[in-house]
């Protein structure tokens, strides 16, 4: 991570390695590359890092699929903001649509992901 992401971001971010993650690329017509599992690095209820097998194009348009204990949230749309080598992978740096523009904005969403974040930052405390 640089410190012009950490700069950027509004809130901090809480590990979150427990959190199951499916990642899927929207391609055009729907036609988009097969889901992928990652690995949830960290979170808030604006993104995520996840640490993946494969590089995604800065600029993607993804639709994630996150489970855990008391959370199942389908279809989340996120937008890919980094992608650098990590590890065994890469680490790709996610921001949720719904906080992109006030038309996609959803307060539903955001209560969902404010529910997941407190969870984990209740973890960290």
């Amino acid at each position: 991570m640089t410190n012009n992401s950490a700069d950027r971001r509004i809130k901090d971010r809480f590990p979150a390695s427990r959190l199951r993650v499916q990642l899927r690329e929207k391609g055009f017509f729907g036609r988009g590359k097969p889901p992928v599992a990652v690995t949830c690095l960290d979170l808030n209820r604006y993104g995520m890092a996840v640490l993946c097998p494969r590089p995604v194009d800065e600029g993607a348009r993804l639709a994630l699929d996150i489970e855990g204990k008391y959370i199942n949230e389908p279809r989340i749309d996120a937008c890919v903001m980094s992608c650098q080598p990590f590890q065994t992978g890469f680490r790709i740096s996610l921001q949720f649509s719904y906080c992109l523009d006030k038309k996609g904005y959803s307060r539903a969403m955001d209560n969902a992901l404010s529910r997941i974040e407190g969870f984990y930052n209740r973890l960290v405390s």
